[in-house]
């Protein structure tokens, strides 16, 4: 039998602006990560075929979205809408978001300071999709873009718009 894990406030390992508490170390099951997104930061919306994520906001304001839009996806995902109406969500601290596995998603920090997450993604293991990633943008040059597509493709990330960093809305 294995123990449990403790960990004090701010506790875990540090991965770009996420810190990694539990991931495939510990546990096949899940990944979890305290994530602080920036203003203006938007992850674009995509998807996974077998991952499932849960988003929970502890501070600050997140636009989200956890919907298949009406009709092809194109544009600012901010304004699409489901075949049942449902709109984008602004949350707040307490707001929860569940995605399942093929469903688009995407999220955005639309206010003037950071806002904080606790995000888990089911299987675990998405922490070394982030380091991988992280060592593509610390190589000198700008990234390729055709090695980022394939880091994405073999860890189930399929981009429905791009990854991007705007001025938040005044």
């Amino acid at each position: 039998m294995t123990d449990g894990l403790l960990l004090p406030p701010g506790g875990g390992r540090a991965i770009q602006a996420m810190t990694l508490k539990t991931g495939a170390e510990r546990s096949p099951v899940w990944s979890v990560f305290e994530a602080e997104v920036a203003p203006g930061f938007d992850v674009g919306a995509h998807l996974h075929e077998q991952a499932e994520e849960v988003f929970y906001v502890l501070d600050g304001e997140l636009d989200l979205l956890a919907f298949r839009p009406a009709g092809e996806p194109a544009g600012d995902w901010r304004t699409w809408e489901s075949e049942a109406g449902t709109r984008v969500y602004r949350g707040g601290p307490g707001s929860f978001m569940h995605v399942p596995a093929g469903c688009p998603h995407a999220f955005f920090n639309p206010g003037p300071a950071p806002a904080r997450m606790l995000f888990l993604v089911s299987p675990s293991g998405h922490e070394h999709y982030l380091r991988e990633l992280t060592d593509l943008l610390a190589a000198p040059g700008a990234p390729d873009p055709a090695e980022i597509a394939a880091l994405r493709a073999r860890h189930d990330i399929h981009q429905l718009t791009p990854l991007t960093v705007r001025p938040p809305a005044s």
